[in-house]
């Protein structure tokens, strides 16, 4: 599962940005794997959505920019247990998004808004991405499983392709 990539570095220890972060993976002890190898987080700053982190074994300011634009994940097994109703950015990325029997588009990713996570919904017909929050007005159910999303195209304001 991708946490997040390797961004500037920051300061003289190895330490860097992580960007487009899932913050609640980035735990201090938590190993994460880079370019072919693994290492634990051994420093942890920063804020949720500009978080800093050092890897064991990164060490240096030349060593964290070498790493820049590096993707970073970590195994699923390890990540935390979600409630119900919540769902990893990656089980939704692909799913097709649904209103009863008219198809929306498919989800494309998961995107952060200050208010609350949206998906982003690619439609057939091409064009800017539609952005769907996820709140219960919105979106009426999520099956992982079936690759499906039922959402309220009247509330969002958006007419569904007939098929």
């Amino acid at each position: 599962m991708v946490v997040g990539r390797v961004g500037r570095a920051h300061g003289l220890d190895g330490s860097f940005y992580v960007t487009r972060p899932r913050a609640r993976m980035l735990v201090l002890g938590s190993e994460l794997a880079f370019a072919g190898r693994a290492a634990a987080i051994v420093r942890r700053s920063g804020t949720e959505q500009g978080p800093i982190v050092r890897l064991e074994g990164i060490e240096g300011r030349e060593a964290a920019e070498a790493l820049r634009g590096v993707e970073l994940t970590v195994d699923s097994r390890d990540a935390p247990k979600l409630e119900e109703g919540e769902w990893w950015a990656h089980e939704l990325e692909g799913c097709a998004v649904w209103d009863g029997e008219h198809r929306i588009g498919t989800v494309t990713q998961m995107v952060e808004l200050p208010s609350c996570e949206a998906l982003e919904v690619l439609t057939s017909e091409g064009g800017s991405p539609l952005v769907i929050p996820m709140v219960k007005d919105a979106v009426r159910s999520v099956d992982t499983s079936a690759q499906r999303i039922e959402v309220n195209a009247a509330f969002l304001g958006i007419e569904p392709e007939t098929q």
